[in-house]
């Protein structure tokens, strides 16, 4: 093993700060050994040059027995900033390559991303939405639970920093590492339940309870909120299903338009019809929303779907 030049210490060192940062429960001295090949008398120094810059980082606690260095309650995201071209070119490159050293590559731009967690990369039409509310120019009208703000203010905390929240829901006091919140109708808080391993569920945010942050620390690990969200249709995850439907011609015009799904394909037929194809689980969600559609849309495939929906006409046509 031999020790890098001087020359390449510095670009090394401002790696080193983004690496620690990306990992909630702090890097070992064996870490830096393996990501930057070198003595562990080099990995040590490389330490205490990043302790002297940053004061921030500090020794955490972990299970094992190995000493943990990472920063406490500070982000480097400020040091740090991606235009949206980079971040549709990761997105794309890390469904699609092969290459190793590419990888590689992805690996640790990955790891920046991961240490912006405090900034709203993913600016976007919500971002855009965001601002409008705010100045006055556009508002949400549907019907919503009232979420009180110290609720929504304890979920960003715990989000920000991974830290895990209890609260009361359903009459059961849980301990919750929070991963995400999915807004709709309704606000669903997406998280694994500690007691329950790592499986991850919803939780209907209005019916928490005396919510708190506590200062228990989880590692998030590699959940991606827009990924877990692709594999459904809404809120409940299930069997996967290969949805087609048919929109006559009177609803061409907006079906072309509308956005169903993240995997949706749009087909445009002939006759003046539109077929939309998409892959979700949720077969609930999928048939509140054909029926709001109405008369228009068709359900092609799959039969079973098609069968759960004339049962939902029928149950509901019984009270009538």
């Amino acid at each position: 093993m031999e020790d890098k030049p001087r020359y390449s210490r510095i670009s090394d060192i401002l790696d080193l700060a983004i690496y620690m940062s990306s990992k909630v429960q702090g890097i070992t001295i064996q870490d830096i050994i393996q990501r930057y090949n070198v003595s562990r008398r080099t990995a040590e120094r490389m330490r205490d040059s990043l302790t002297n810059i940053f004061p921030q980082v500090d020794e955490i606690e972990t299970e094992d027995n190995l000493k943990h260095w990472g920063f406490t309650n500070f982000s480097i995201s400020n040091l740090i900033s991606f235009t949206s071209k980079e971040i549709a070119n990761i997105e794309q490159l890390q469904r699609r390559t092969t290459n190793k050293e590419m990888k590689e590559e992805l690996k640790k731009t990955v790891e920046k991303i991961k240490s912006l967690s405090r900034k709203n990369v993913n600016f976007g039409e919500r971002g855009i939405e965001l601002i409008m509310q705010t100045e006055g120019y556009a508002l949400r009208q549907m019907p919503q639970y009232k979420i009180e703000i110290e609720t929504l203010e304890t979920v960003r905390a715990a989000l920000q920093n991974s830290n895990m929240i209890e609260g009361i829901y359903h009459d059961k006091k849980r301990l919750i590492e929070p991963l995400g919140m999915i807004y709709g109708e309704k606000i669903y808080l997406v998280a694994r339940e500690k007691a329950k391993g790592n499986d991850i569920y919803t939780f209907l945010l209005h019916k928490f309870k005396n919510l708190k942050l506590t200062e228990n620390k989880f590692d998030r690990g590699d959940f991606n909120l827009q990924e877990y969200t692709n594999l459904s249709f809404g809120i409940y995850h299930g069997e996967i299903l290969d949805v087609e439907l048919l929109f006559d011609n009177t609803l061409y015009d907006e079906a072309k338009s509308y956005n169903f799904h993240p995997t949706q394909k749009i087909i445009d037929n002939n006759d003046g019809t539109l077929r939309v194809k998409f892959r979700a689980s949720g077969d609930k969600e999928i048939l509140w929303h054909i029926f709001k559609w109405g008369s228009g849309c068709k359900i092609l495939s799959p039969d079973s779907l098609k069968e759960k929906y004339k049962k939902y006409l029928n149950e509901n046509l019984q009270n009538y």
